[in-house]
């Protein structure tokens, strides 16, 4: 894994999935809150008048040459739940951003957000 200080400098770099078909170009992290590790990134994807920034698991990303490599297929990752580029993640929201990939979600012991940008 690698630090979440490490991973912004891949902003805006290509995020590709297993068979390296690009999904998007980075443009944020989101950390795990309970442990500061990179957990999702959000991804830019659709056409320079209708952006939009879809969320993809970090768990087992590789770094290369000029790309982020994530084990998630690129229609999968497209189909993710997504937010506007200047929009927000909302805390109703995170159990559906993991729901998609089929990860498991759990809340901080008192409630607290799941996901924080970077």
């Amino acid at each position: 894994m690698f630090e979440a200080e490490d991973i912004r400098e891949w902003r805006g770099h290509d995020v590709v999935d297993a068979d390296r078909k690009k999904i998007g170009s980075l443009e944020a992290v989101y950390v795990d809150t309970a442990t500061d590790d990179p957990s999702f990134a959000t991804v830019t994807i659709g056409l320079p008048t209708k952006r939009r920034l879809i969320f993809v698991p970090l768990a087992e990303a590789t770094v290369g040459p000029g790309y982020l490599k994530v084990p998630w297929d690129k229609k999968l990752a497209k189909d993710a739940p997504s937010i506007d580029t200047d929009g927000e993640l909302l805390a109703e929201d995170e159990p559906r951003v993991f729901a998609h990939y089929g990860l498991p979600y759990k809340t901080g012991l008192n409630g607290e957000r799941r996901l924080g940008r970077r």
